[in-house]
């Protein structure tokens, strides 16, 4: 049955491509985003789409877009690039932003689902990290704005199911990366794949024995749609398993790209999680998720796309 489905972030890495599903699936989509992170290139190709609207809000204000079957809430800056610059907008976006989609599944009795993060775990103490965790989060640190947004988020959706039975779900989503992905928002493949690009030195901080886990963008997608349809309203990880230390990183895109570059290492930001990686145990047995994109093969598919942003 097809649906009218609407994406808050639309014009994000995420929610484009969550948009682009959703359409190739024969729903609609109304896609709302206020553009401070978001980019209007991420739904050019969409111009010509009779079931693609666009518009232009900022979901801390009330608003309504009619009766709809689903909300997916994606709109928050989501890298510390983005967050520092905007860290009063990304608190009031996961809270006031969070309430009035809310609301909005709650008015047409609608499904609901949250993007929630891996930066709910903060500099985790349990590892891999299990969705009982209740995280070790320095709630007034530099990456708090983004943090602490994600984790009143989560106890707002699951507050609107618990008293008002709103159908919710949440993704708390581990580094995701693929075309689209800004080039500038600070993260490590844009990061590494930029410089590499240009022939700079790929920067490391600390010694880059810190672990992350890169998740290819629809692999992630697929997982988040499967999470949307599932009876499931607890937390579930959304993210790729496999573990790789920031050095082993560096060099796994120096390898795809061909470059030279040198890597040079600066000190480690405050609060920068040591390591990160998903326990999926419960995506594997409640949606029979896991994602098939390795990381290499991740990284060629992306190529294209960085090559593209260094050459303008």
């Amino acid at each position: 049955m097809t649906q009218r489905i609407l994406v808050t972030g639309a014009a994000g890495f995420l929610g484009s491509h969550l948009s682009d599903l959703l359409l190739a699936e024969g729903h609609s989509v109304i896609g709302v985003d206020n553009l401070c992170t978001g980019n209007p290139a991420n739904l050019a190709h969409l111009a010509g789409e009779s079931r693609f609207s666009f518009e232009e809000k900022d979901i801390c204000q009330p608003f309504d877009v009619g009766a709809v079957d689903y909300v997916f809430n994606f709109a928050s800056p989501a890298s510390p690039v983005d967050y520092d610059r905007l860290g009063p907008e990304t608190l009031l976006v996961g809270s006031t932003g969070t309430v009035n989609t809310l609301e909005i599944a709650k008015k047409y009795s609608a499904g609901y689902l949250h993007a929630s993060t891996s930066e709910c775990y903060g500099d985790p103490e349990v590892h891999p990290q299990v969705e009982t965790y209740w995280g070790n989060v320095n709630p007034i640190g530099p990456r708090s704005v983004y943090d602490e947004a994600k984790r009143f988020s989560e106890a707002t959706v699951t507050a609107y199911n618990r008293y008002y039975k709103v159908n919710t779900h949440l993704v708390r989503i581990f580094n995701t990366y693929g075309p689209r992905l800004q080039a500038n928002d600070g993260r490590v493949i844009s990061n590494f794949m930029i410089q590499a690009l240009q022939g700079q030195p790929l920067t490391i901080y600390g010694d880059g024995s810190q672990t992350r886990s890169f998740c290819y963008v629809s692999d992630l997608i697929d997982g988040i749609v499967k999470l949307s349809r599932s009876g499931e309203h607890l937390p579930v990880n959304v993210g790729n398993p496999v573990e790789w230390t920031i050095l082993e990183c560096a060099k796994e895109v120096l390898a795809v790209t061909g470059s030279k570059s040198e890597i040079v290492r600066k000190p480690l930001p405050q609060d920068d999680p040591a390591r990160r990686r998903p326990d999926i145990t419960r995506a594997r047995t409640l949606l029979g998720w896991e994602p098939k994109i390795k990381l290499r093969q991740g990284l060629e598919k992306s190529l294209a796309y960085f090559q593209a942003c260094v050459n303008g």
